[in-house]
C-alpha cells in the first residue's frame, strides 16, 4: 500500500491549494472523498464475492463427499438387508412349513362425530340404563297394554 504520513498529506494539500485554488478546493476534496469511498466499497464487494465463490466451492466439495458417504452406507445396508432376508427365508422355510395368516385388522367402525358418555355400554346393559331416548309416541306404544280378546 501507499505509505501516506502527515508530512506527505500536508505537502499534497499545499500543492492542491496552489494548483486548484482556495475557492474550488472544498468541492474537489468532496468529490475525491466520494470517489475514494465508492472505490473502497467496490473493492470490498469484489472481495466478498470472491470469498463467497471460494466458500461455495468448499461447500460443493463437502456436499459431494457427504453424498458419496451416504451412497456407500445405503449400498452396505442394502447388501446386509438382502443377506438377512435370504437367511431369514431359509430359516423360516426350514423351521415352519406352513403358518396360517393372522386375522385381518377390522376397524371398530366408530362414529367419531357422535358424542358418547364415559359410562360403557356393557355397564348400562347390565344395570338396565336406557341408552336410547324414545319419543313420546314410541314410549306410549311400548308400554301400552296388549289387547287380548
Amino acid at each position: 500500500m501507499i505509505d501516506l504520513g502527515i508530512s506527505k498529506m500536508a505537502l499534497i494539500g499545499a500543492v492542491a491549494l496552489i494548483v486548484i485554488g482556495p475557492e474550488k478546493l472544498p468541492a474537489v476534496a468532496r468529490t475525491v472523498g466520494t470517489l475514494l469511498g465508492k472505490a473502497q466499497r467496490y473493492i470490498s464487494d469484489v472481495k466478498a464475492e470472491v470469498n463467497r465463490a471460494m466458500e461455495m466451492d468448499e461447500l460443493k466439495k463437502m456436499r459431494e463427499t457427504v453424498e458419496s458417504a451416504a451412497r456407500d452406507v445405503e449400498n452396505s445396508i442394502q447388501t446386509q438387508a438382502s443377506d438377512f432376508e435370504k437367511s431369514w427365508a431359509e430359516a423360516s422355510e426350514a423351521a415352519i412349513p406352513f403358518e396360517p395368516a393372522p386375522p385381518a385388522y377390522k376397524h371398530p367402525g366408530k362414529n367419531w362425530r357422535l358424542k358418547q358418555g364415559a359410562t360403557p355400554n356393557w355397564y348400562k346393559a347390565r344395570n338396565g340404563v336406557r341408552t336410547k331416548a324414545l319419543s313420546g309416541a314410541a314410549r306410549v306404544a311400548r308400554f301400552r297394554p296388549s289387547r287380548t280378546t
